[in-house]
């Protein structure tokens, strides 16, 4: 039984769609990872509680399949803000976090050196006697 378990599992992984956008954040890289650690013996490993496992699988099927979205259609494709789902992509994107970082970079450089410049500028002050 614990194949079978497995091999659906590995199934679920080939489906999960990848966003190469989001690296390191991604939940299909996610969920592969910890497919390959729960099952570290393939089709041999015992599983402790099938019935977590079987429960697990059918979540995460329902929302490959997109169970809820179809369910529960939206009627606009915005949130509560007026971003787009494309402007939503764009802002969770790895460019945008990266052009964010050498901002913050660029702001750091910028008081560092006005700071170190003030420092230098200060005379030094003459031992007292």
């Amino acid at each position: 039984m614990a194949a079978t378990r497995y091999r659906r599992f590995l199934k679920l992984c080939e489906e999960w769609p990848r966003d190469e956008t989001k690296k390191g954040r991604d939940l299909g890289t996610f969920l592969r990872q910890r497919v390959a650690s729960a099952f570290r013996e393939g089709e041999n490993t015992q599983i402790s509680d099938p019935d977590k496992c079987d429960q697990m699988y059918e979540s995460l099927a329902r929302i490959n399949d997109n169970v809820y979205k179809q369910k529960f259609p939206r009627v606009r494709d915005t949130s509560f803000t007026g971003v787009t789902v494309e402007e939503c992509r764009v802002l969770l994107s790895g460019s945008m976090q990266q052009s964010m970082d050498e901002e913050k970079k660029g702001l750091w450089k910028t008081l560092m050196e006005r700071f170190s410049s003030k420092t230098e500028d200060v005379p030094e002050k003459a031992p007292e006697k």
